[in-house]
């Protein structure tokens, strides 16, 4: 199966994560956290996470969006997400985490929304 691939741009102090493939338990979601907290350990507090290229997430994917706002939050940041496959948004509606992140189809609009 393929891996997890995570290309890292900025928009102004807005880091934006590009994923590309599944994150799921074992090396996805391990390379998603130390990204997290790398950013994090250099100050980068606003991070948009692009799932677009995600078509998959298991358990522990949703486990590591959890910990990854947590993260960025308790050091006063925040963790928002672009392009939600319906896949991806069935996932977070079932699990009541869509009323935790604000999520956005346009990169604009979600760059636009950080403080």
């Amino acid at each position: 199966m393929a891996e997890l691939e995570l290309k890292e741009r900025q928009a102004g102090d807005v880091t934006i994560l590009d994923l590309n493939g599944p994150v799921r338990m074992g090396e996805g979601s391990v390379a998603l956290r130390d990204t997290t907290r790398r950013l994090a350990d250099e100050g980068k507090k606003k991070i948009l996470l692009n799932l677009g290229g995600v078509k998959y997430m298991d358990s522990s994917g949703i486990g590591e969006l959890i910990a990854n706002y947590t993260t960025i939050s308790r050091q006063g940041g925040q963790v928002k997400l672009l392009n939600l496959t319906d896949k991806i948004q069935d996932l977070l509606v079932i699990t009541k985490l869509l009323t935790v992140f604000d999520a956005y189809d346009n990169e604009a609009e979600a760059l636009n929304s950080f403080k």
